[in-house]
This record gives structure tokens, sequence and C-alpha cells, in this order.
């Protein structure tokens, strides 16, 4: 069974590597607009359901993986910075306050038919960075193409005190949740996934506990 990955992330390539199962790239054709009146966790399942759908319905016998990150503050979500402005005010509303990163992941076939979707929830408290302290980090483009404008996993793990949760789900793909879906659709992970999480083997990973 062919195991594509509707994503071009570079994020969730690499996670997905780590898995040991073999699968292809293909960019999903889905524009991501929010719609009114959904929460941030109902939206956050519609755009990872709909990346795989995009894929799954003309690769028919695939089993597709969609998944996508957005940030939950004060009930309100927030997605990537739109530019630089965009990410000063999202780094500066998030500073010294705890927020929530909801992750979905989907995985979808057509035929036979399969569909399955999960939500992966982290909470994360960030430090009280200053101005300045932000405008460093915007000098270095970072923020951009990331939700919430910051990167756990890159420069942005300095801005975080501590995090409850999955670290992966932070960075984009929650590798247990994900290899449950996989396993239930008849494709098990070949790697120790709990030996995984205990070495920790990505960026900034270690620095972090899972709780």
């Amino acid at each position: 069974m062919q195991l594509i990955l509707a994503s071009t992330s570079p994020r969730r390539r690499e996670l997905l590597a780590l898995l040991g199962i073999p699968f292809e790239i293909v960019a999903p054709d889905f524009e991501e607009v929010p719609q009114p009146g959904r929460s941030p966790r109902q939206q956050v399942e519609h755009f990872a359901r709909e990346k795989a759908r995009s894929i799954a319905i003309v690769r028919p016998t695939a089993l597709v993986l969609g998944s996508d990150t957005v940030i939950e503050l004060d009930g309100q979500m927030l997605g990537k910075p739109s530019d630089l402005a965009d990410a000063r005010a999202m780094l500066t509303r998030l500073a010294g306050r705890p927020h929530d990163v909801h992750t979905a992941v989907a995985l979808c076939q057509q035929t036979p038919h399969h569909e399955a979707v999960a939500i992966e929830t982290a909470t994360v408290q960030m430090k009280a960075y200053d101005e300045a302290a932000i405008e460093r980090y915007l000098a270095t483009q970072e923020p951009m193409g990331k939700a919430g404008a910051y990167s756990i996993q890159g420069v942005g793990g300095e801005f975080i005190e501590t995090i409850c949760g999955d670290f992966l789900g932070i960075v984009g793909l929650p590798l247990l949740r994900v290899a449950i879906l996989l396993a239930d659709a008849g494709v098990p992970a070949p790697v120790d996934v709990d030996a995984l999480y205990r070495d920790k083997p990505y960026p900034n990973w270690s620095r972090f506990t899972h709780d």
C-alpha cells in the first residue's frame, strides 16, 4: 500500500521519515481558508482532512496523510503570519503567556474507503521576552511560514519556558498519534516509537519533556 504525505513541509517530511515507513510527497490541492464560526480545533481538523482528501481523490488506492497545526490564544486561532508585521503582532501577544497548539492528522483512502482523524493538543508557556528579542528573531526570518510565528525546533525554542504535551505535535506531526492511525489502517511502523520518544532524535526535542 502506497503512503502519501499530503504536505510540502520539510518538518513533516523529516518527522514522518523517523517512522521508517516509505512514503511519497504530494502537495495538497487545498487552500487553507478559515471558516467563520469554527473553533480552532474544528478548523485544524477540517484543514488536515481536506488536505488528505484532495490527494486521495486522485490517488484512490493510496493511503494519504494530511496534517495541520494552529495556535489557540484567548479562544482565537493564530495561523501562519502574512508578513513581518503580522508575525510581530503574534509574538507580542504570546509573550509571557500560555497558549494551546492544536495539530490534527487525517488518514484517508478512497479504495477501500478509510478515514480517520485525530487531534493532538499541547500547552506552551512562553517566556516574558521583550520587543528587542522579537526584532532579533524577526531578523532571522524563521517566524514566516510557522503557526504562531515561532519554531520550537529552531531559534524560537529560546522563547519557550515549558511545554505540556507532545513536542512533535508542536513541531507539526505527533508521531505517536500518526503511528496509531497507520497501524489501525494496516501499516505498522517498523521502528519502536516509544524508544523514539525516549531518544528524542530531533532538534531541541531533548530540551523539553513529554508530560
